[in-house]
């Protein structure tokens, strides 16, 4: 077959940026040219993004610059999205995503498990410790992503791309990211939400009361309750009640692993809720109960599912969403009830978090349906007022 010049020329392009290694190369992986701008979705005022485009920036001897392949929205891009309660804007949102890595600075070798990386693996990244000689990858609770910034969460600089809701994005030396080539894109966009559930599930396994053959209720069926109950089910966990108002999320959380569900739509007060609990178990109450609405009055009532001497994981806060009223006599020390809280993730969450994506897969339970809608970045507001509908799961947003 014959060839004309611009076609050689093209081959030879491919060959010499395949030679080019990980220093200084203008190129991606399989020739695609790197644009000299970038497009970020930026929240410049209250529920509105607009499109910005940048400069593409300088890649230093330690920075990774990654071509954005998705991004879920996640509760906390929603309170940012209304009330900018973090004081950001404007701000480049986005935690949840992955991507390809494009280009790659020449002192770049492995990812903060140790695994090599190259030009074309699919990442995600975690925190950004910068000199944080506490953090090592092993640690278990010993710092949580509270004290360490967020990619999607920084304030705006000269860089821009800071934030996953963009189709690339600049991860700086000093930021801790993983290799997740094995896993599928919509399996990757879920990991940031799944690390947090491995991070309470670890945090309600301390207790001693979590175990093979518990009774579990999981108050909240959103993203984060569901993903719980995926959880507990790969650990083995079989007798799992879910209860929300919504029958649809109720009767996706039976294919996520609940064997059973309580609407409390259903029923009149917190008692009859309870009652309602207890038949699911068989005339029981909970032997450990994970709270996952983010509601007061879902944590005020959440003591009355649980069994004397039972355990209690609070993780719906992730913001300040007001007080509960308890009665401590009777919720927590008649009881004898043992309850943690817990707030994102650590390392070693999103390590685990993989396995458990895998697990997931392998015994058929369908996470990849937690994202029911995709958008494009050009429609990124549509996006989030269907995330504020809360008539989907897990809203996705995808570069044009």
């Amino acid at each position: 077959m014959e060839m004309n010049a611009s076609q050689v020329e093209e081959i030879v392009k491919q060959v010499l940026n395949s030679l080019s290694g990980t220093s200084g190369s203008s190129a991606s992986h399989a020739g695609r040219e790197i644009p000299k701008t970038a497009h970020v979705a930026m929240l410049t005022s209250l529920e509105n993004f607009e499109i910005k485009e940048y400069p593409m920036p300088e890649v230093g001897d330690d920075d990774i610059l990654v071509k954005v392949e998705g991004c879920g929205i996640c509760g906390t891009d929603a309170h940012e999205f209304k009330r900018d309660p973090f004081g950001l804007i404007p701000v480049a949102l986005g935690h949840e995503g992955t991507g390809e890595i494009v280009k790659m600075g020449k002192n770049v070798t492995a990812d903060s498990a140790g695994k090599p990386v190259a030009l074309g693996d699919k990442v995600v990244t975690c925190m950004i410790f910068k000199d944080n000689p506490d953090i090592t990858m092993f640690d278990l609770n010993k710092q949580n992503v509270g004290g360490a910034d967020v990619y999607g969460l920084l304030p705006d600089d000269d860089v821009h791309l800071n934030g996953w809701f963009a189709d690339y994005i600049l991860i700086r030396g000093g930021s801790t990211f993983f290799n997740v080539s094995d896993l599928d894109l919509d399996s990757r966009i879920l990991i940031e939400p799944c690390a947090v559930l491995v991070h309470a599930v670890e945090r309600a396994k301390t207790t001693g009361i979590l175990r093979f053959n518990s009774r579990v209720v999981v108050q909240g069926c959103g993203p984060i309750g569901l993903i719980c109950i995926a959880i507990l089910k790969t650990m083995g966990i079989g007798n799992i009640i879910a209860v929300d108002g919504n029958e649809g999320r109720l009767e996706f959380a039976k294919k996520l692993g609940a064997s059973g569900s309580v609407n409390f739509r259903d029923y009149s007060g917190t008692e009859a809720m309870a009652e309602g609990v207890a038949a699911q178990f068989d005339g029981h109450l909970a032997d450990f109960a994970f709270q996952c609405t983010g509601s007061p009055a879902g944590h005020s009532n959440i003591y009355k599912f649980i069994r004397n001497g039972g355990g209690l994981c609070e993780l719906g806060f992730f913001i300040n969403g007001g007080d509960a009223t308890i009665n401590p006599h009777f919720d927590i020390c008649a009881k004898e009830i043992t309850t943690v809280g817990s707030w994102v993730y650590t390392l070693r969450d999103y390590a685990t978090t993989f396995e458990f994506l895998k697990s997931a897969n392998a015994i058929g339970l369908p996470i990849g349906e937690l994202i029911t809608d995709k958008y494009p970045l050009s429609r990124i507001n549509e996006a989030y007022r269907k995330n504020l509908a809360m008539t989907g799961l897990k809203i996705a947003v995808l570069p044009d």
